[in-house]
């Protein structure tokens, strides 16, 4: 051996070599990696798109014959109009369409730095595939489903190696929509996860972590967003129409849950809560709709059969919400107290004319007649047998929000509700009058979904931020619903699930343990 050369141990190793090999482990996978997407569907060659704009050799592989090389067609005419539309030069189309290849054999996936997963939802057929997968792969291969509902770490089950299996839901359309689920299995090593989080950052997307649980973030944490404007239409309050209107234009949520469910499907969205509500061994919390039950058993299934909870056949008109008629706004109204996330509506009032005196009391509008105006807490006005009780709906943004929302109960006189009306039109606000159904609409959907939220943050499956940022990325929600919770108040939220656990005993609206320790943490905090 020659004398200037110097045999190490593995003890010798510095830390600097370490510490590069444990960089790789987590780092990005490099452009000039390969990425296979398995499944050609309208999912994989989205994925396939942004793995290839991104600057990877991509293989597309499926088990129909000829279905890889239509995708391939497919991706370089979708390649060619973000040309046309001047959203890729025409030299990186040309690159990028060298880097597209159509696999017509698993074997040709075998150099692959990544395979991703994108075929039907089927458990067994998942894993037959990746069983299969993993003989043709290298050992520092890292696996990727992309499914939306099953569990990554059955998925992963029978693998030699299920610590480089990760989860990775993308979002539909995956070219447009920024969110990522990064989801880790039992079993997933976290460098595993790491990397894969690196790698779709470094595409341009926003990835978070979860852990593998049903629903993952985004399907668990939204279910209420459907199940309680099912709810109050099951229970007569209002219709479709309204519903939507309310959370669109007072709750601020872009699409109402009935025309959102047309548009996915009746049949998607109803599986979807179907699969999370069992995998949770029916959680009431998550427990579907009859409602939306019988409209798929009608085959009624939204856009794509032309009937959902709307009409679409041609020249068919959309209902339109209730909207109350001009009436006259009240010269002058008492507040007593505070009004909590209403607070806004004081300056409004003043500024729209209208006198405002304010005195203590629980924080309600004291109307003219002697009506009292209450923010949704729960309650109902029929429980108040003497007294005329008129709640409105909770709003993302009084200023902003078109719409305001109204319940009355059996002892509301007709002017007394016309005084209601009267006030919020001042404000140049459209006015829906709805059944008298505790927590209306928009509050208890917000208090639902921050609850939801808030446990499963206390879970581990995820972090606050993240938790945050999936909802409003993955479901253009206009906040996270925990940012939403907090400016409501934890203990409004509490107090609002505790008074609905009171009507409906079923345990779906009874507080979680983690909406608990929010309540009674900022209650402690405001009596110091």
């Amino acid at each position: 051996m020659s004398a200037n050369v110097t045999v190490r141990g593995s003890d010798d190793v510095t830390a600097n070599e370490t510490a590069a090999v444990e960089q790789d482990r987590t780092a990005a996978i490099g452009r000039d990696r390969v990425v296979a997407v398995v499944g050609t569907g309208t999912m994989g060659q989205g994925i396939a798109q942004v793995a290839l704009v991104a600057g990877h050799p991509v293989r597309l592989y499926d088990s129909a014959p000829g279905r890889a090389t239509e995708a391939v067609a497919a991706l370089t005419a979708r390649l060619d109009r973000l040309v046309e539309k001047g959203r890729l030069d025409a030299a990186a189309r040309e690159a990028a369409v060298g880097r597209l290849h159509a696999a017509e054999d698993p074997a040709e996936l075998a150099d692959a730095a990544l395979v991703i997963e994108a075929i039907v939802e089927d458990l067994s057929v998942k894993q037959r595939l990746f069983a299969d997968l993993e003989k043709i792969v290298g050992d520092d291969t890292v696996l990727a489903t992309n499914t939306s509902s099953l569990s990554v770490t059955a998925i992963a089950g029978g693998l030699r190696l299920p610590g480089r299996f990760v989860g990775l839901h993308f979002f539909n359309p995956a070219p447009l929509l920024p969110l990522v689920e990064v989801v880790s299995g039992f079993a997933t090593d976290a460098d595993v996860a790491t990397r894969a989080y690196e790698t779709v950052k470094g595409w341009g997307k926003t990835p978070v972590r979860c852990a593998d649980t049903p629903g993952f973030i985004v399907n668990r944490v939204a279910r209420p967003f459907y199940a309680e404007a099912l709810r109050v239409f099951e229970e007569g309050a209002a219709d479709p129409a309204t519903i939507d209107a309310a959370l669109r234009e007072c709750g601020g949520f872009r699409m109402g849950p009935f025309e959102l469910t047309d548009l996915i499907g009746q049949d998607v969205n109803e599986a979807v809560t179907r699969s999370v509500w069992e995998s949770f061994y029916q959680d009431p919390k998550f427990t579907p709709s009859l409602a939306q039950r019988r409209l798929v058993e009608s085959g009624r299934l939204g856009r794509k059969t032309g009937q959902g909870w709307f009409s679409y056949a041609e020249g068919a008109e959309r209902p339109e919400p209730h909207t109350a008629p001009p009436a006259e706004a009240p010269e002058r109204i008492a507040v007593r107290g505070d009004l909590g996330p209403a607070e806004p509506l004081i300056e409004l009032f003043e500024e729209a004319g209208i006198e405002v005196r304010r005195k203590g009391g629980n924080g309600y509008v004291l109307l003219p007649g002697g009506a009292r105006l209450c923010l949704a807490d729960g309650e109902t006005a029929f429980e108040y047998y003497t007294d005329e009780i008129i709640y409105f709906d909770l709003a993302l943004d009084y200023a902003r929000a078109s719409r305001i929302v109204l319940s009355t109960g059996e002892h509301t006189s007709d002017e007394s509700l016309a005084e209601a009306v009267g006030l919020f039109q001042a404000l140049g606000k459209q006015v829906s009058v709805i059944g008298d159904v505790p927590g209306m609409i928009v509050a208890r959907t917000v208090a639902m979904l921050a609850d939801l939220a808030a446990d499963a943050v206390d879970r581990g499956v995820a972090t606050a931020e993240d938790v945050d940022t999936a909802m409003r990325l993955g479901v253009n929600y206009p906040v996270g619903p925990l940012e939403w919770a907090g400016k409501v108040g934890h203990e409004r939220v509490r107090d609002l699930l505790m008074e609905l656990h009171e009507r409906y005993p079923t345990g779906r609206y009874a507080p979680s343990l983690a909406t608990a320790r929010r309540g009674y943490a900022e209650e402690a905090e405001d009596s110091r």
